[in-house]
């Protein structure tokens, strides 16, 4: 019997049953029980953590997508991705729940134990895969709103980013005057020393403050457009184009993005019956708050929106206030949003053994393809298309499938089979427009 250890967040192993070809996750503290002292979540907190997990910096490109694609075309895919995005969730809570039925005493508690349980060795490492490129992708988006921020704030006129263009031209010598490469690269030795810290226990405090700065500054940026707005009206479009759906797709795929999530805090759940409807109301309480940012912004700025909302506020104080409290959240966010990936290369490549030289080059990594990317929309864009299409839609389709393939009728097979040729068509398009955008900015 073979028991690979797991890194990370319990003492769960997983263990193949060669007798009947089943995989399974054994919960192997006290005797193969649960612990008795787990400490389970109350609704309230629940809908907290799914809050948190699922909103982040893709809210801030939300305006932008909102002017690229038309206001009225925005809201209907905004619903329709929270929409099946929470159906999803539900279809990896499902799945879980069907395999701990099957299994006694098992533990699955990660979508890479889920992935494990369901297609063995080979499941695990595409979850794997797939998760260290959107986690890492949502720490590559961090730092150029933190570049491109500060950028905005120092000089105001762009030229940060007008020099980084140069230098992807060719011009190297201009790295050396572009302000948000410079930002990106004094952000390097900081995040070294916050990376290295082997638990995240101690960065909890930071990361409430961040959560709360992130709120508070939303509100202000709300109220900013809402003031803007009465001052002067600007010329709206209800519908872009069927290029720009597919890059508001993946922006908006991107900003639901929370799945890998869902099974952690459905296990943690005191009364697991209520999950469903935690999720829901979390859902929707998100999308009212992503569709009024989105509205706000581009009923402000019209056609000058721009990728990130707040380059599109002046110098004044709040203004900058709101700016800053937003990179100070992305700041200590990038540590808690790698840690993920730090588990898996460190349970690959070290034997789950801590290994700072790897964390360390894993943060200059990111901080390299930063530099590279010159517009955070578009980034947003790439990622939610290529790599969130797969993780939010594909993948728990696909798992659910496998698990009730026996005992579905044919519409439910109709059903996980579409959501999984949608992904596939979402991502291939998405990305494919994505790249295009990118490079007609870059080249």
């Amino acid at each position: 019997m073979v028991s690979p250890r797991i890194a990370g967040s319990s003492s769960n192993a997983l263990e193949f049953n060669p007798t009947d070809g089943e995989t399974y996750l054994l919960n192997k503290g006290a005797g193969g029980r649960k612990n008795p002292q787990t400490t389970f979540s109350s609704p309230a907190k629940t809908f907290a953590n799914m809050f948190i997990s699922i909103v982040g910096a893709g809210v801030l490109g939300l305006p932008y997508a909102f002017m690229r694609m038309g206001w009225v075309m925005s809201l209907l895919l905004l619903s329709f991705i929270a929409l099946l995005t929470c159906y999803c969730m539900m279809l990896l809570v499902k799945t879980r729940r069907r395999l701990d039925a099957i299994v006694e005493d098992s533990s699955i508690v990660s979508f890479g134990d889920l992935g494990f349980a369901v297609c063995g060795p080979p499941g695990r490492v595409v979850v794997d895969f797939l998760i260290v490129l959107s986690q890492a992708g949502f720490c590559i988006g961090y730092l150029i709103f933190i570049g491109n921020t500060a950028a905005n704030l120092m000089n105001g006129d762009g030229s940060a980013v007008r020099g980084l263009n140069v230098y992807l031209t060719g011009g190297v010598e201009i790295l050396g005057f572009s302000l948000k490469s410079l930002v990106i690269w004094a952000c390097v030795p900081f995040q070294l020393g916050l990376n290295s810290i082997k638990t995240l226990t101690h960065l909890a405090p930071l990361s409430i403050f961040a959560d709360l700065v992130d709120l508070g500054a939303m509100g202000v940026v709300m109220a900013e457009d809402v003031i803007k707005m009465m001052r002067h009206r600007e010329d709206l479009v209800a519908f872009g184009g069927l290029s720009m759906f597919f890059y508001g797709m993946g922006v908006a795929v991107y900003a639901f993005e929370g799945v890998g999530m869902v099974i952690p805090l459905e296990a943690e759940m005191r009364d697991k019956r209520k999950f469903g409807k935690i999720l829901s109301i979390s859902m929707v309480f998100i999308f009212l708050m992503y569709g009024g940012f989105g509205l706000l912004g581009y009923f402000a700025f019209g056609e000058n929106t721009k990728d990130i909302i707040t380059a599109n506020f002046g110098k004044g104080l709040i203004s900058t206030l709101v700016q800053l409290g937003l990179c100070i959240n992305l700041f200590f966010t990038f540590p808690l949003m790698m840690n993920p990936v730090y588990e898996i290369f460190e349970r690959r490549f070290c034997g789950g053994q801590y290994c700072l030289w790897l964390r360390w080059l894993l943060v200059v990594l990111v901080t390299l393809v930063a530099l590279l990317v010159p517009n955070f929309a578009d980034f947003l864009s790439l990622v939610g298309s290529s790599v969130c299409c797969a993780l939010g839609f594909i993948l728990p389709a696909a798992f659910h499938l496998l698990v009730f393939k026996d005992e579905m009728g044919w519409s439910g097979w109709i059903v996980d089979s579409g959501i999984i040729a949608l992904g596939m068509i979402f991502a291939i398009s998405g990305t494919w427009y994505s790249l295009m955008e990118i490079l007609k900015i870059t080249v």
